[in-house]
């Protein structure tokens, strides 16, 4: 692991400084490529930079206390070297964790996609919800929201909506949403105060590149149709709105938030090749191991990963068994403490993974 680290700790000067040289730097796409690079190795620098500071502070300790004969000075060396001791053995689990293979991902914008499930309009109701609450989310992480295509209901829910997220790491933090949200409460239109279970279904879909993967016009069935709901005469009296079927796989996508039919084309087949890479790496994943599966859940989307009680203020995820009793909040977009929680189950499944093999 040392080894690899010191590799890493060359890899990272050297690119300190490369991007610093007047000829890289005129080079704009190759100093951002290096910059990128830099950055994402920054993190493990200068926690192997911790660690060997920490191994040079209690090898000083160590021979100090040989020659220390001052009882109260003897007793403190001894304190320093088992908090020395703990610090080094932290850090090193915590260099265990920054080494793990990343996934390619992680960095990349998505498309969220949320379905009203069981329930009708309380479904629907509560699809509206989950979709401010990842919007508020997405604000308090300083990333863009586009919407892409939303289907709402009578009552004001959301039968269907589908949103690209914009921003670094937006995959990192926002893949383990995807499953079934269930929630339990007295919906409005309850007169006799009985706690009704509805279901939404997410899918988080990392956006990927044009080079990633490309796709047949001819496999494709495109519609042109007038947008529906709110947006003016403009939107309803132009054919402006948009529907792809890939037809080998029976995936549709539709995008009607533009007024322009190019632009909605462009989201459209944004959304296709995001859905397409999603089917493609569902396949592989399903032929290449169920013991390689995640603790915190195979992502499947007939999984039910979470639930909002709010009779009793509380959302439990069942994968990693985390309940916190701040509901309102959470549903306000505070959402980090769970996030975080999942990525270290995440993380402590594949150290335990390298171990077993």
């Amino acid at each position: 692991m040392f080894t690899k680290l010191a590799d890493i700790k060359n890899k990272f000067n050297e690119l300190t400084e490369q991007i610093s040289q007047p000829d890289v730097i005129a080079n704009q796409s190759l100093w951002t490529k290096l910059v990128k690079e830099h950055s994402s190795l920054t993190g493990i620098v200068e926690k192997y930079d911790e660690w060997k500071k920490t191994d040079e502070n209690l090898a000083g300790a160590l021979e100090l206390v040989e020659i220390e004969t001052d009882e109260e000075m003897l007793e403190m060396l001894k304190m320093e070297i088992h908090e020395l001791k703990q610090k080094r053995i932290d850090l090193e689990e915590e260099l265990k964790i920054l080494l793990l293979p990343k996934d390619p991902n992680d960095d990349n914008n998505v498309i969220v996609e949320i379905r009203a499930g069981a329930g009708g309009d309380e479904a629907a109701l509560f699809a509206t919800e989950i979709k401010r609450m990842f919007y508020r989310y997405a604000e308090r992480q300083r990333w863009k929201i586009d919407e892409i295509d939303v289907n709402e209901s009578e009552l004001g829910g959301t039968k269907e909506a589908t949103f690209s997220v914009i921003g670094t790491g937006a995959y990192s933090k926002l893949k383990f949403e995807s499953g079934v949200h269930r929630v339990q409460r007295v919906p409005a239109t309850e007169s006799q105060g009985r706690v009704h279970t509805s279901t939404i279904t997410v899918a988080v879909l990392p956006e990927v590149d044009d080079i990633e993967i490309t796709i047949d016009e001819k496999a494709l069935k495109i519609d042109t149709y007038r947008s529906g709901g709110a947006g003016g005469q403009h939107v309803n009296k132009t054919e402006s709105a948009i529907r792809i079927t890939h037809l080998p796989t029976g995936i549709v996508v539709a995008c009607q938030d533009e007024r322009s039919q190019i632009k909605n084309r462009e989201k459209a087949m944004k959304t296709l090749k995001s859905k397409l890479y999603d089917h493609f790496q569902s396949q592989a994943e399903k032929e290449y191991s169920e013991a390689r599966r995640l603790q915190v859940g195979t992502g499947d989307r007939s999984e039910r990963i979470r639930t909002y009680n709010f009779p009793q203020g509380r959302v439990t995820d069942h994968r990693i068994g985390l309940t916190l009793y701040s509901l309102d909040t959470f549903m306000d977009g505070d959402i980090e403490e769970m996030i975080e929680a999942l990525r270290l189950a995440d993380q402590t499944a594949k150290l335990q993974g390298n171990k077993g093999e």
